[in-house]
């Protein structure tokens, strides 16, 4: 998700890799911060494979800053990353808010339809984080109060957002 959320953000605009670490932990917050040991080489990779170009500019007071900027390679890498998301980008909730947050760079509404409907599919599935066997446990069923909680607030959380996925598949034509 790193790769994504790098590639996303220099979709907008081209940004220093301290201005590229600010933006990735506002997206990611405490649950993944970036280390500069993860993202510079991070940053080197993308490099190396063509997707992302250096140019270096002058520091506001000392030093020169690298700019980096998304290659047309690194565009196309992006658009392919967000049409064809591994399930784990749909099913993790953190890497599923990382590939939500670009999705808009996906130009085809049929494209970014198809995402939403596999999120959704993955939503409508009954699940629960605590079974009795191979059956998954509802909340009302735990004489655990916190277990409890944990499920009464996924289950709000999910049906906040299918009824968000079906107006936004909805606006999408889809």
């Amino acid at each position: 998700m790193l790769e994504l959320s790098l590639l996303g953000f220099l979709y907008d605009a081209p940004l220093h890799g301290y201005e590229l670490r600010k933006r990735i932990t506002a997206l990611t917050g405490h649950v993944r911060p970036v280390a500069e040991s993860t993202l510079y080489p991070a940053i080197k990779r993308l490099e190396k494979a063509g997707l992302l170009a250096r140019a270096t500019e002058p520091g506001t007071t000392a030093a020169p800053r690298h700019v980096l900027t998304l290659t047309d390679e690194g565009r196309r890498e992006l658009r392919r990353r967000l049409a064809e998301p591994e399930q784990g980008d749909i099913t993790d909730e953190n890497r599923w808010f990382t590939l939500l947050a670009f999705l808009r760079h996906l130009d085809d509404p049929a494209a970014q339809s198809a995402v939403l409907r596999r999120r959704q599919a993955f939503l409508e599935e009954p699940a629960s984080f605590f079974y009795d066997g191979d059956r998954p446990v509802r909340a009302e069923e735990l004489d655990d109060p916190f277990r409890r909680g944990i499920l009464t607030v996924a289950r709000a959380t999910s049906r906040a957002e299918l009824r968000w996925l079906r107006e936004t598949l909805e606006s999408l034509g889809g």
